[in-house]
């Protein structure tokens, strides 16, 4: 694997054979390591109970001191029951220390803002908010170039969309004049919404490759995210109008027995349905974007690559995406509400009680420019925020199926990373 954040599936293992050092004894079928002490130990530990690692390892005393007949076992990693305390593939599940009757996660490699090693809660949400501060310059960047572009295209949109709309509310207005006036504000808020899409996709894009560089220890510019990003942008933009097309195409099957039979009732039972239906979908398709990125798959590929890292972790994928979903909301209520509040004020004073009768108190330029402001602040901040605790989970999801930690270690240049877990630890971050 090259350090490029280009990921492909883990191939095998490292090597299993001997390490320098070793000596042609065995001991229980595998080679010998040869500690400091002189004394030759199996590179393979025992279970628990039957025996104690050299000094120096994790604790404990020396094989040739006598124990107590009933005193504690040190941690030592469990041969062939899933991942040892430092990690390398055994099989299974990764195991850490951590559990019942232990302490402690195992030390872990961190060659950037992550320890290779399964990742909690907190860690997820710490390695994206981590990338955005010491990766600010690019980051930011990037997000307020598409935060900005995206609320100027918005605040146009809305002053001479909604100055339309008020054709639609006087009485003496035909039905010509409705018709145009709802003709123009629809086309008016699909541009927008088309604009807003793209300026997502380019974030998303770039921002993901940041993110990967970011967990590896690299910086990243803004030329070499684009140029990175860039073959793969029509796949996305075709992954992102697919599923937003799935999305459509489901809540309009849903309620269509309710169009078909005029009733407003069943019609919103059906729109209800889909709810539960769009979040499990949302989540079962929610690593496709990173794996598009940097497995550089299909759009198809994509879908199915997430659809297998999600299964059997969708709840705590949810989970982690929901909290996320409420912290980016908090963040920009707390910016939006008060810049909009001024301008709704500022409306005030220019049109006096009658703006806010008309609802131009809110339509005219000041109130708008404000909100439009509060919008770029918090679209800079919380954007990074969700593209983050994607790539993050896409990378957890891929160290705990996949071994993709051991990839992640040699691109990032740590030599040996993984082949001796059982002597040696990996270097902590």
């Amino acid at each position: 694997m090259n350090d490029s954040p280009g990921w492909a599936t883990p191939g095998p293992s490292p090597s299993d054979g001997e390490q320098p050092g070793a000596s042609d004894g065995r001991s229980g079928g595998e080679g010998t390591q040869t500690p400091a002490g002189g004394q030759k130990w199996s590179a393979e530990q025992p279970p628990p109970g039957a025996g104690l690692p050299p000094d120096g390892i994790w604790g404990g005393s020396s094989p040739a001191t006598p124990q107590p007949p009933h005193a504690p076992q040190p941690l030592q990693p469990q041969p062939g029951a899933g991942w040892g305390s430092y990690g390398g593939p055994q099989g299974g599940q990764y195991g850490y220390p951590g559990g019942a009757g232990q302490w402690g996660k195992p030390p872990a490699a961190k060659p950037g803002v992550i320890p290779l090693r399964p990742l909690d809660m907190g860690e997820v949400l710490d390695g994206a908010v981590s990338t955005m501060r010491s990766h600010w310059r690019s980051v930011l960047s990037i997000t307020l170039v598409v935060a900005t572009v995206i609320q100027v295209i918005n605040v146009i949109v809305q002053k001479y969309a909604f100055a339309d709309l008020a054709v639609t509310s006087d009485p003496d207005a035909d039905l010509q004049d409705v018709l145009d006036a709802l003709s123009g504000t629809m086309t008016a808020l699909l541009a927008e919404g088309f604009i807003q899409i793209i300026g997502t996709i380019l974030a998303t894009a770039m921002l993901t490759m940041i993110f990967s560089r970011a967990v590896l220890g690299q910086r990243s510019t803004i030329g070499g995210a684009w140029r990175e990003a860039r073959p793969q942008l029509l796949r996305l933009l075709g992954l992102t109008f697919l599923i937003t097309l799935a999305a459509v195409a489901l809540v309009s099957v849903l309620i269509l027995p309710g169009i078909a039979l005029s009733s407003i009732g069943i019609g919103v039972l059906g729109g209800l349905a889909s709810l539960p239906l769009l979040i499990w979908l949302g989540i079962k398709f929610s690593l496709a974007s990173p794996a598009l990125m940097l497995e550089k798959s299909s759009v198809i590929g994509a879908l199915r690559r997430s659809s297998k890292l999600v299964q059997g972790s969708w709840w705590r994928i949810f989970g982690i995406t929901a909290l996320t979903g409420l912290i980016t909301a908090f963040v920009s209520a707390v910016i939006v509400w008060p810049l909009t509040a001024i301008g709704l004020v500022f409306g005030l004073a220019d049109g006096g009680p009658e703006a806010l009768q008309n609802g131009t108190a809110a339509t005219g330029w000041v109130p708008l420019v404000f909100s439009g402001i509060g919008a770029i602040i918090a679209q800079t901040i919380t954007m990074p925020m969700q593209s983050g605790v994607t790539v993050m989970l896409y990378v957890d999801q891929r160290i705990r199926r996949e071994a993709l930690d051991l990839e992640l270690a040699r691109a990032a240049g740590l030599e040996n990373y993984g082949t001796n877990a059982a002597t040696t630890p990996p270097a902590g971050g």
